[in-house]
């Protein structure tokens, strides 16, 4: 939140809000939107200029805090709808989140459509933060779609529909944020409010996030409050959520006193064999069933699938593309109902077709219950996916690009490196290589990727021999290039092994710091 063309700032809010009302207008005759905030700095003097420029455009304001993120998708009579958060980014930071109709984020056409409105947009016409204050057609719906939102997680068939009963202790952290009171009566629900302790110093929504240096379950150090706790109260379970609770994070403790807190691609798999557990014992035609997960999270999702029979869906990075493919899957008579990505964010339909914390967690009491009945903790059920799908090991890094330009320049490089491309990696050879910014997939017969290509985008997805995979790509938010490597093997040594020995190959043959200027983390 600074001041300049590319700050979240009043000006910044109100231009956007501006094109996308000129592009609701041209899109829907009588167009409603809801436009929700979350407690950061800001963030309600962000939304009330959204709602203005709503309001002056004569488009109908649901307006209000939202207690969730994904709650400003719950309701899909919106032609739209917009979120002001910057979810577990630090604390001078905010955001302007764009939902469509269908309840996902934007994509193509309407990303496009509304950019180029916003460019004809550009003179800010209306500075009222008062102005939805005044406005008699405004409607405050947050009572609304939270009910709506509870009694679809009542419903939910691998949530609170299963009626676990066993007693679970745990620790739960908001990390500073707003998922505490949800996460309250959640643990109402499910019989288990006298078994909850909230991390005391993190449980009021605090923008500044006093106790830790990143707002994210992912960071190191981040459970360090919610660890000391479960120590304390002698509590062998931590659930935590970002600020606006769109993402889920979990550790456990082991016998060794160890804590091992979960990666988003664990947790993933785990809530998939949960998922394909409750669809067996439902009796379900389990080809019907999809699961889906993003390019650069682990393919042991796919794995799964081979095995089992279900249908195992990929998209690009993000949720705008996990619940639109979600929904294009229940379209063609499929049961979508779960989706993640390693960013530890997960999806469960129907409630929502974005990610979400709250439902996560949930569903993650719900299965580590049905577990301990059975005699398993969370960790030992982990270890028997591993030993029937194999295991499926992680060496995810990145490099500090200086410049967009030598960006571009590492990554035309690599494409030099071959015709159409590289014939090894290190000693590996190169299986398949689909690279999504010039259009060129080798495992598909015409050499046209199935995934949307974008040229202003740079990303390459590789199969070497031996069971590694990896995808490199260039932040969209971030001066980064990231790489997501993974080895499956038939043990973790040899698994880790592998990933490292690509990524070293990758840092020496294709982005040479020394000659580039990538700096390494």
């Amino acid at each position: 939140m600074e001041a300049g063309f590319s700050r979240m700032n009043d000006v910044t809010v109100i231009q956007a809000s501006q094109g996308l009302a000129s592009y609701i207008n041209s899109e829907c005759p009588q167009p409603s939107m809801v436009i929700g905030y979350d407690h950061r700095h800001n963030s309600e003097r962000f939304a009330k200029l959204t709602a203005a420029a709503m309001i002056r455009r004569g488009i109908k304001a649901n307006f209000g805090r939202a207690p969730v993120e994904g709650c400003t998708s719950v309701n899909s009579c919106w032609v739209a709808g917009v979120m002001i958060t910057a979810s577990h980014n630090p604390a001078q930071d905010n955001g302007y989140k764009v939902y469509w109709g269908n309840g996902c984020q934007i994509i193509p056409p309407h990303d496009k459509n509304i950019a180029q409105r916003i460019e004809e947009n550009l003179e800010p016409k209306c500075w009222d933060v008062g102005l939805v204050d005044k406005d008699q057609n405004t409607v405050r719906p947050v009572k609304q779609v939270t009910d709506a939102y509870f009694a679809a997680l009542g419903e939910l068939e691998v949530g609170l529909a299963c009626r676990e009963n066993h007693r679970l202790q745990f620790v739960y952290t908001p990390m500073h944020g707003v998922g505490l009171s949800f996460m309250w009566r959640i643990a109402t629900d499910m019989g288990l409010g006298d078994y909850m302790m909230p991390v005391s110093a993190q449980a009021t929504p605090d923008p500044n996030f006093p106790t830790v240096k990143f707002p994210n379950p992912e960071e190191k150090e981040a459970l360090d409050l919610a660890i000391a706790t479960a120590e304390r109260k002698g509590i062998h379970l931590i659930l935590a959520n970002d600020p606006d609770a769109d993402r889920f994070a979990a550790a456990e403790k082991l016998p060794s006193g160890k804590w091992h807190v979960f990666t988003g691609n664990q947790l993933g798999v785990l809530f998939a064999a949960h998922v394909l557990s409750v669809y067996r014992k439902e009796g379900k035609d389990i080809s019907k069933l999809s699961m889906l997960a993003s390019t650069v999270s682990t393919q042991m999702l796919h794995a799964m699938a081979d095995t089992e029979g279900f249908y195992y869906n990929e998209t690009l990075t993000g949720f705008k593309w996990l619940g639109n493919r979600a929904i294009t899957l229940e379209k063609n008579g499929y049961d979508a109902t779960y989706a993640f990505e390693e960013a530890i964010g997960y999806m469960f339909s129907p409630i929502v077709h974005d990610k979400d914390g709250i439902a996560a967690a949930s569903v993650f009491l719900t299965m580590a219950r049905r577990w301990a009945k059975e005699g398993f903790t969370v960790c030992q059920k982990l270890e028997q996916l591993y030993k029937k799908y194999g295991y499926f090991e992680t060496a995810n890094s990145y490099f500090v690009s200086p410049d967009p330009l030598i960006t571009k320049e590492v990554f035309a490089a690599i494409r030099k490196l071959g015709d159409p491309y590289p014939a090894k990696v290190g000693n590996r050879d190169i299986i398949r290589w689909r690279d999504l910014t010039v259009g060129y997939d080798s495992s598909v017969r015409n050499r046209e990727p199935e995934l949307p290509v974008s040229k202003n985008s740079e990303m390459i997805t590789v199969e070497l021999e031996s069971g590694v995979r990896f995808t490199v790509r260039a932040s969209g938010t971030e001066p980064k290039i990231k790489m997501y490597i993974e080895c499956r093997a038939s043990s973790p040594e040899k698994a880790k092994a592998g990933a490292q020995e690509v990524s070293e190959a990758l840092t020496r043959e294709w982005f040479r710091p020394a000659q580039t200027g990538l700096k390494p983390p």
